[in-house]
């Protein structure tokens, strides 16, 4: 159908048999086209009453957006801002405009922030698919959400409800639940006092801090008001003193305000080996829970000094050795299914490889193949399943570990053939060049290398006489390192992650055996802290963070069987 034709034909009325009228300005049109594009417009102009009638009057609908919607009509883009988006998507979805409305929809997507989610979530009911997704960003968001949003002031009671008593509610700390809900509150205090004894529920009262606990909920005005709240607040003031000397839950866990919520990411464990062998097991890091959990996946072939990753639903365990061979393979693991497929080998066999994701790509470099150390590198692109070389780096390295930032590759340290080095360069894409930067302060192999804050980490290590426990940040801008307290214990080929803006290591190979301990490090703190062990000690493991989870519960623990609370 060509469009531009019977567009002529409109703006010269010609073969228009339809007006429409609205706030005083009159729209010739065709009934046909309208028909095919409007389910109202089609059941006006075929219904009974109005079959015959010429011109008709669309009331509610400016000029403006019905002129937009009658050009989109007849092929023309739809031209959506900020500004026109609410009136022109109400327009759509009541007047039967599934394109003009589906164009919103994806704009609104588009566009989802902490002062907009709320809004959106509430309007997008005729499309599910973004108030899904909507409602996702309010859960991942929920802090940021909670404090800067004027829109979640003005929800429904049963959807802040079901917002704050969600399982899969991202929040580091409970008190941020309790917050939004007083701030909800004060909005109209008249008329939402009497709904605290609903809301309080909501909130994980377990996992409050217990200063936080007495100071903040139990002297709060307004929950020292409700009768129905004391009851709960006595049972969560005995278990929060029973947690103190025992940290262990009470009888209480069968209640959802004393279980955790669901994390929206894991740190994965893959691999690795201790003194009883190969470690083939797949283990997940649930931080809301401090607990490890056995993935229930296809049995794994275990490798070891390999490079873990995960790219568009699937964890990828590239390279690495076995017990007699350096493999080039590569094997990915669908998330959703946990069943692992070969992926296309590498050009080269690497074990003591590095690995890092830069923009919807994978990254293979360096390593060992059993005779020779290699300065090559690949790239692997999932969309035709295939590896292809990129400029090799300066010098060769193995068991290296790399990172991104910012749009660039950062490898550092490794073996070189002869010795420990403490060189670094990064790749940039675009250039498809290695530069080398500032060296670290520290020669380092089987080192750990990951991005937190606005720097790369280089923690731990081996220099060539011992393990270290050393740690150093490097400042892209300003092309310097510095030095972080560091590791409480000397390791290396540990995993590596970050969650909850946290540094978490895992497992490794201290002085004289491989280890199943778990550390973390908040750089707002400068502070290390000890958390739940593995269930297998191992190093030479590979580790990467899994985000938004469609099967999060099958990477979790069972909250109904929760046991252990806070770190030990």
């Amino acid at each position: 159908m060509d469009y531009g034709v019977l567009n002529k034909l409109r703006l010269e009325g010609k073969l228009c048999d339809a007006v429409i009228e609205v706030s005083g300005t009159r729209f010739s049109a065709h009934k046909a086209i309208l028909c095919t594009s409007s389910s109202y417009f089609c059941s006006v102009f075929t219904g009974s009453v109005h079959a015959e009638q010429q011109e008709h009057s669309v009331p509610g609908v400016s000029a403006d957006t019905m002129r937009l919607l009658i050009e989109h009509v007849y092929g023309q883009d739809l031209e959506v801002t900020e500004a026109n988006v609410a009136p022109l998507l109400e327009a759509a979805v009541g007047l039967g405009f599934p394109r003009a409305a589906r164009a919103c929809f994806d704009f609104l997507e588009a566009r989802l922030r902490p002062g907009n989610c709320v809004g959106i979530w509430s309007a997008a009911a005729p499309c599910p698919g973004l108030r899904l997704r909507a409602y996702g960003f309010i859960l991942r968001h929920f802090a940021e959400v909670g404090r800067t949003s004027p829109e979640i002031l003005g929800l429904p009671l049963p959807q802040l409800c079901r917002i704050a008593g969600d399982d899969e509610l991202n929040v580091k700390e409970e008190s941020v639940v309790f917050d939004v809900i007083l701030r909800w509150i004060a909005h109209c205090p008249s008329e939402r006092e009497a709904y605290i004894s609903v809301l309080l529920p909501k909130v994980r009262m377990s996992f409050l801090d217990p200063d936080y606990f007495r100071h903040n909920v139990m002297e709060n005005p307004v929950v020292k008001e409700s009768k129905e709240c004391r009851d709960l607040l006595m049972k969560t003031r005995r278990f929060l003193q029973n947690r103190l000397v025992t940290r262990l839950f009470s009888s209480f866990t069968s209640t959802q305000h004393f279980l955790p919520r669901l994390p929206h990411a894991v740190l994965l464990a893959v691999g690795g080996w201790s003194e009883h062998g190969y470690v083939a097991a797949l283990e997940s890091y649930d931080v809301r829970a401090n607990c490890w959990v056995g993935v229930p996946q296809d049995r794994e072939e275990p490798r070891v000094y390999h490079g873990a990753a995960y790219l568009g639903g699937f964890v990828y365990c590239v390279g690495g050795r076995g017990e007699d061979q350096f493999f080039s393979s590569v094997r990915r693991m669908d998330v959703a299914t946990l069943e692992w497929r070969e992926a296309a080998p590498m050009h080269q066999r690497r074990a003591y490889v590095s690995v890092a994701v830069l923009g919807g790509r994978l990254y293979a470099m360096g390593g060992f193949d059993g005779h020779v150390g290699h300065s090559t590198a690949e790239r692997y692109e999932p969309e035709t399943n295939q590896w292809s070389y990129i400029q090799p780096m300066n010098e060769q390295r193995r068991d290296a570990s790399a990172a991104t930032l910012h749009g660039k590759v950062y490898i550092c340290g490794g073996f070189n053939g002869q010795e420990c080095v403490f060189t670094v360069e990064c790749y940039t894409p675009q250039t498809d060049y290695w530069t080398l930067i500032t060296p670290m302060n520290r020669r380092r192999s089987g080192l750990g290398v990951v991005a937190y804050g606005e720097e790369i980490y280089a923690l731990g290590g081996f220099d060539g006489t011992g393990r270290l426990r050393c740690v150093e940040a490097y400042s892209p801008p300003a092309d310097r390192w510095r030095t972080v307290r560091g590791m409480p214990k000397a390791c290396s080929n540990f995993g590596l992650g970050v969650l909850d803006d946290q540094l978490f290591t895992a497992g490794g190979l201290e002085t004289f055996a491989s280890t199943d301990c778990v550390r973390s490090y908040n750089e707002t703190t400068g502070r290390w802290s000890k958390f739940k062990r593995m269930k297998y000690s191992r190093g030479a493991l590979s580790c990467c963070v899994v985000s938004d989870l469609p099967n999060i519960t099958q990477y979790t623990a069972p909250r109904k069987q929760y046991i252990t609370s806070h770190p030990n």
